[in-house]
């Protein structure tokens, strides 16, 4: 038995088995290491912040350096001076804001998509709103309650700078709402309701320059048709 032991244990292709076995069990203590390093929370990105496309905020690396936000295409109240396209020109949405807010409601939530519903759905609740502020307190009171919210989709939708944003970059105050994200959201809410409130005709025509330079309406996005043409009879030619 002694010299069986010996043989096994001088055997060339018995030490290289062994040696085999190792490697493959320091891959595997190896591979364990790293998936216990990459915890669920670290996968999946918890704890960062993420932008309206969602696109993930990590401080302090390279792929998630904090993203600015993106500026109006227009100021508050820049109702002239553009013709974009068809039914979208900056002459339209003042019209519209000023003669009939209803309709320019309507309009932009139908463009913008975020909200269930036909233009109607929108459009007729706005207009019982409407009509119920202007006769019973004088003037359009209840409708802002009720269009603000677009205004907040339109910039979480694109990103784009909000009110205490705006004013952190030009004057350097609400330095303090920005810092921490749930607070500063609730900031620029609370100005969205602000905008409709006190400016409502131009924060409605604001919105409408807004979707009109970067979405197209529904009823005008049609889709391009592809036309398959069969290709001529072909001919051989006999070779002499």
């Amino acid at each position: 038995m002694a010299n069986n032991n010996n043989l096994e244990e001088s055997s060339p292709l018995l030490s290289k088995q062994v040696s085999v076995e190792e490697d493959e069990k320091k891959n595997l203590n190896v591979n364990n290491s790293t998936d216990v390093a990459a915890s669920p929370a670290a996968r999946t990105g918890a704890g960062f912040g993420w932008t309206a496309d969602g696109l993930p905020l990590v401080h302090g690396s390279v792929v998630g350096e904090p993203m600015g936000r993106s500026q109006w295409d227009s100021s508050l109240l820049a109702c002239l001076g553009r013709n974009d396209e068809f039914c979208s020109s900056d002459v339209e949405v003042c019209l519209l804001g000023s003669v009939a807010p209803c309709v320019l409601y309507g309009s932009n939530v139908e463009r913008l998509g975020s909200a269930p519903g036909t233009f109607a759905n929108h459009c007729l609740p706005y207009s019982g709103l409407y009509l119920i502020g202007n006769s019973f307190f004088g003037w359009n009171c209840l409708a802002p309650w009720f269009s603000y919210p677009t205004r907040t989709a339109i910039r979480r939708k694109f990103n784009l700078e909000g009110t205490c944003e705006a004013l952190n970059r030009s004057g350097g105050c609400c330095g303090s709402c920005l810092e921490d994200e749930v607070q500063r959201e609730q900031c620029e809410s609370a100005c969205d309701f602000a905008t409709h409130v006190f400016c409502h005709a131009c924060a409605l025509c604001h919105e409408g320059r807004e979707l009109r330079r970067r979405l197209p309406h529904p009823g005008f996005n049609a889709q391009p048709v592809l036309v398959m043409i069969p290709p001529g009879e072909q001919t051989m030619g006999r070779g002499d």
